[in-house]
């Protein structure tokens, strides 16, 4: 006990201290030292929930995963694992006696792990010699269901599959081969022919079924594939990519699939052309929701929600009166009703709507709310953020309409961060359209003095800038350099209506410079903006509208571009290319002058601003000879530019130390370009 006391009165007085010093403005380094919660679930009976708490180490410039318990009731925290490795992907048995998760531990490739829910060792019930992840009880809590990457046309045999990859280790040969028109992805490969299998292992005796053996299917080329189990325990729905080798073009289906181990699935969205996703069953087990889309030339037209009664074999569209894309969906307990988040004019709200069809209700919306889950009738939880906010998990009750924290991941933090004033305001852009766009002020912000500006120009271009935390491009990390940060959400942002996103289809360029440059000479009306001290910065899409202000705009001092498009005709060398020709309205094969006079290589000789370049290796999605081209330009005509070249990142910069010296680079070329704090 006096012990307990001595470390309680410690805490009190680091506390005390805390609060007794003066906030600071958000730095680079500050976002790092953020507490991530990630995979909240919820307990069977309600009351408790776990997730994986990711924390960063700058001296190893490495995260760690661990699985932590929320108890609803009364916001207790519990650390229940501690490895070094990281632990994620957690959920129930269907008793909430035992958890499972996905840990690499002491092994070379992620296994299923099991533990009991309060306390006790963590064990592995798998030893693959390839990853496992997505681990899921099964109804009766007999098995758990889990995905491993495999060979295409594997059947089961991992004893066999162990000695072939061994044998792949030692080959000399490093030529990755194919006559795929999907060939890689982001960051990696994908000629080695690995696909995404189901299995089960019997919590008891640790026994392996195959249940899809033989197959090829890829899935979802963004982590996990989205599948669903049914309530009777024998059915799969999972969301495939249908399409055959070369891979021409692209189609989802959702799959229904035997879990009796045959493989046998029936696709139940063959006669829709374009994709269809992430199915969920309903409580009932009689009928299912997945989303789909319609256009076959343009991936970002609105995600339909859609009921497929099992019995009938029918589908029918539900909440299609509404101009918003659902992103993730779920039913309440009872079926009645459905719920679902979407992008919101600058927010992800949650929405519902009864599961037959019916009126659509706002839940909530304020700031970013994700990870959202059933926590009781009329209750969730859920992980909310903001640009002012980090990330905490929330209890919403929709019936009292109120929201309580819960967590305290990251209170120290954001009590003792001096937070810039956010603004939301609208002005007219392209067409006479409204925009909207935030505003970020420093800290220290005097209305009387004169500013310089950033505009921030997000990627895309079917994205958005939304009122969310995010260690990439934070705006308030910006501010606190001493600039007034605006982020506009120009013509092509998602989140603001369907003809919205789809307007600048065929044409990139035109509505959304217009837009940014809209967004100058309104801030400059304001009276506060220096106008001779104006930058903007853009990545990916971003970038592409940054190189293209470079040969058509007058207003800026200097820019700055990260993993931007440059060359047009370049981007055939993406890692995809599927609606390019649609995006472009040409390609190099056919009506390549609308593909020339949209792209910014093409105005070279216009170019005059300074430009800092930075850009990964490892960017299959804008290769880094755009930003290598770009810099060489510039070079070429004596205009002042400089090169921060990552070998080993990919389109984001992920790791911790390259992060906070990219912030590094861009507040040291801002210094130089424009200076930084109001104007003397």
């Amino acid at each position: 006990m006096k012990l307990r006391f001595t470390f309680s009165l410690l805490a009190i007085a680091f506390q005390a201290s805390s609060l007794w010093a003066a906030p600071t403005p958000l730095t680079a380094t500050d976002l790092w030292q953020v507490a991530r919660p990630s995979g909240l679930t919820v307990s069977p009976d309600g009351q408790r929930a776990l997730f994986s708490m990711s924390r960063y180490d700058l001296t190893s410039d490495k995260g760690n995963a661990d699985i932590h318990l929320l108890d609803l009731t009364n916001g207790r925290q519990q650390q229940l694992t501690f490895h070094p490795g990281s632990d994620s992907q957690a959920n129930w048995s269907p008793d909430g006696r035992l958890i499972t998760f996905i840990a690499k531990r002491d092994r070379e490739q992620a296994q299923v792990m099991l533990m009991p829910t309060y306390g006790g060792e963590a064990r592995a019930i798998t030893n693959l010699p390839v990853n496992a992840s997505k681990p899921t009880f099964l109804p009766d809590g007999k098995k758990i269901l889990f995905v491993a990457e495999v060979p295409a046309g594997f059947t089961g045999d991992f004893k066999a599959l162990a000695d072939d990859l061994a044998k792949r280790k030692q080959k000399k040969v490093s030529a990755k081969v194919t006559e795929n028109r999907l060939y890689r992805y982001w960051d990696h490969f994908l000629t080695d022919e690995m696909v995404p299998q189901f299995f089960t292992v019997d919590v008891l005796s640790g026994d392996i079924q195959a249940l899809t053996p033989g197959w090829r299917y890829l899935m979802e080329l963004e982590g996990a594939p989205d599948f669903s189990i049914s309530p009777d325990g024998k059915t799969l729905a999972v969301s495939v990519i249908s399409s055959e080798p070369p891979y021409s073009s692209l189609n989802s289906d959702i799959l229904l699939v035997s879990l009796d181990g045959s493989g046998k699935a029936q696709n139940i969205t063959e006669a829709n052309k374009a994709d269809d996703r992430n199915p969920v069953f309903s409580p009932s087990g009689r009928s299912l929701i997945y989303g789909a889309q319609q256009r076959l030339d343009f991936g970002n037209d609105n995600v339909r929600l859609t009921h497929f009664d099992l019995a009938k074999k029918s589908a029918t569209v539900i909440a299609g009166n509404v101009d918003l894309s659902p992103e993730r969906w779920f039913f309440a307990k009872d079926g009645s009703m459905l719920y679902f988040s979407a992008q919101d004019k600058g927010k992800v709200s949650l929405f519902s709507v009864p599961a037959i069809g019916g009126a659509v209700k706002q839940v909530i919306r304020q700031g970013s709310n994700e990870q959202v889950q059933i926590a009781g009738p009329q209750q969730f939880a859920l992980v909310q953020s903001g640009i002012s906010q980090l990330p905490e998990i929330f209890l919403l009750d929709n019936k009292s309409r109120t929201l309580k924290q819960i967590s305290q991941l990251n209170s120290n933090l954001q009590q003792n961060t001096a937070w810039g004033k956010v603004e939301e305001v609208s002005y007219a852009g392209s067409d006479g359209k409204a925009i909207q766009m935030f505003i970020v002020y420093p800290a220290n912000f005097d209305p009387n003095k004169r500013w310089p500006l950033l505009s921030l120009l997000h990627g895309g271009p079917h994205s958005a800038f939304n009122d969310g935390f995010s260690p990439r491009w934070h705006p308030q990390v910006f501010a606190a350099m001493g600039y007034v940060v605006i982020m506009p959400n120009f013509h092509g942002s998602t989140g603001f209506g369907e003809a919205f996103t789809a307007s600048i289809h065929g044409d990139h360029a035109s509505k959304p410079f217009f837009d940014t440059e809209a967004a100058v000479d309104y801030m400059i009306s304001r009276g506060y903006i220096d106008e001779a001290r104006v930058a903007a910065a853009g990545g990916s899409y971003g970038g592409y509208l940054v190189s293209w202000i470079a040969g058509h705009s007058s207003k800026y001092k200097t820019l700055i571009n990260h993993a931007g498009v440059y060359d047009l005709m370049a981007q055939f060398a993406s890692d995809s290319t599927y609606m390019r020709v649609h995006a472009y309205n040409g390609s190099p094969w056919q009506n390549k002058d609308n593909v020339l006079k949209a792209s910014p290589a093409m105005y070279a000789e216009n170019f005059k601003v300074p430009m800092l370049i930075t850009h990964g290796e490892q960017d299959y999605r804008v290769p880094v000879t755009q930003g290598l081209a770009l810099y060489g330009v510039l070079k070429g005509k004596g205009i002042d530019s400089r090169l921060v070249y990552f070998p080993d990142e990919n389109h984001w910069i992920l790791k911790p130390n390259n992060s906070i010296y990219w912030y590094h680079e861009v507040q040291q070329w801002l210094e130089r370009q424009i200076g930084t704090g109001p104007s003397q």
